[in-house]
């Protein structure tokens, strides 16, 4: 056992599968950036302040939270999600809206590990502050769509819910807070513990003596203002017209304080129904105005890396793939005529490797067999007298050539170019 290993719920990515994390986060700026979205880099440590704005009654801000205070006695965070920094930094720099962005990027929380649950686990996201059209919505939405069809999957459920204006939540709050109080001892005791701090989460519990209370609560479209009910219309008919299937679900709430009118959830299928949730996002106006911004409307979703590679595992779509090289370069004359060739291939914009420690020609072809190329360039005493090189196919029964030195390059890029076969 070594001395030192990762944390409890943090863990390393080691190539193949690095490489598909790098592939998820590339098809996703591609698909937000077609929609004028840019990317934001935020910082991984902020004011405790900023979050504590996600509300008191989370247990991401009572219990989950990485903080601590700093060298120049500042209470600081990890953050544990990214809308809150992005209404952050749009409070402090005030850029021109519509502002529509982007990130990647790690979050931290102190919760039980998991399968699809880590301590650092990595999302992908977008935010719009600026617009308050119902439209917008359905366009964040669909986004998020497009995405999960690009990387493949077809087994996705979108829920989606309003949970309309302040007074319209605060009422629905009162009611459901009374309706679980009747359930009195009836009710999970974790339950009843989250009604003290958070009626709505409640409705989140999966506990077996909660469910008949929970599909008995009343429902939050019975205290819609109209307002709230029209814009809610509107997304749903945004929705049908872009021919994307959803349910509209009563009791979803999600996690976090700051959501009003619309909420949505992405749910993988094959997933395990407790922690079969994606992604998912919301409207979240009054955010900016709490972090010291003007009162400003705002929608985005995170999508958790994670999980949606399970979901991606379970349907067999979007695997690892390992990196592709051009040519293996084996060199038995003491290695320097490798660096020459390796260097001149990577310069022309070809992939290569090549093998170390002045190996025997056997031992450095099944480094070249087993690093994937497409072909061994092989140098010999031989080659170098005659300034030539052997370019051997690997992944065929393609006899191996003789080609002059000079010609490599000219020879590799004919064959990356055009598909050719290179005997």
């Amino acid at each position: 056992m070594p001395a030192f290993q990762t944390s409890p719920g943090m863990r390393d990515i080691l190539p193949p599968e690095s490489e598909r994390w790098r592939r998820f986060t590339d098809i996703f700026a591609d698909t937000v950036e077609r929609a004028g979205y840019g990317e934001l880099i935020s910082p991984l440590l902020e004011d405790l302040g900023v979050f504590t704005r996600i509300g008191d009654a989370t247990d991401v801000v009572t219990k989950e939270m990485y903080d601590f205070i700093d060298k120049g006695d500042r209470h600081i965070a990890l953050r544990p999600e990214v809308t809150a920094s992005v209404c952050r930094s749009f409070a402090q720099h005030r850029p021109t809206t519509p502002w529509k962005v982007f990130y990647s990027g790690p979050n931290f929380r102190y919760e039980r590990p998991q399968r699809g649950r880590y301590r650092q686990f990595e999302q992908v996201g977008i935010e719009v502050l600026g617009v308050d059209d119902p439209l917008l919505d359905v366009e964040v939405i669909a986004l998020a769509w497009e995405f999960y069809a690009r990387l493949g999957l077809r087994q996705v459920n979108l829920i989606i819910n309003s949970l309309g204006e302040p007074d319209d939540r605060a009422r629905y709050v009162e009611a459901l807070r009374a309706h679980f109080d009747q359930a009195g001892s009836a009710l999970s005791e974790q339950s009843r513990s989250t009604l003290i701090r958070n009626p709505l989460r409640v409705l989140d519990s999966k506990r077996e003596p909660d469910q008949r209370f929970i599909e008995s609560a009343p429902q939050i479209a019975d205290f819609h203002s109209p307002e709230a009910a029209e814009h809610f219309e509107s997304v749903c008919a945004g929705m049908s017209a872009l021919h994307i299937p959803f349910e509209v679900e009563p009791k979803l709430v999600r996690g976090l304080d700051y959501y009003r009118r619309t909420i949505f959830e992405f749910q993988g299928e094959t997933l395990n129904s407790a922690q079969n949730a994606l992604g998912g996002g919301g409207r979240y106006d009054g955010l900016v105005e709490a972090l010291g911004g003007p009162s400003t409307p705002g929608i985005g979703f995170a999508l958790g890396v994670d999980r949606t590679l399970l979901a991606c595992d379970d349907e067999g779509v979007f695997g690892p793939e390992p990196t592709e090289l051009d040519a293996f370069v084996v060199d038995v004359t003491g290695g320097l005529h490798a660096t020459e060739i390796t260097a001149d291939l990577r310069g022309a914009g070809l992939a290569a490797d090549r093998g170390y420690d002045n190996r025997s020609m056997k031992a450095q072809m099944k480094l070249a067999n087993r690093s994937g190329a497409q072909f061994a360039v092989i140098i010999g005493d031989d080659e170098v007298s005659a300034g030539t090189a052997v370019v051997k196919p690997l992944r065929t029964d393609d006899e191996q050539i003789t080609i002059a030195r000079s010609d490599l390059i000219a020879h590799f890029s004919q064959d990356t170019t055009t598909g050719t076969d290179s005997s």
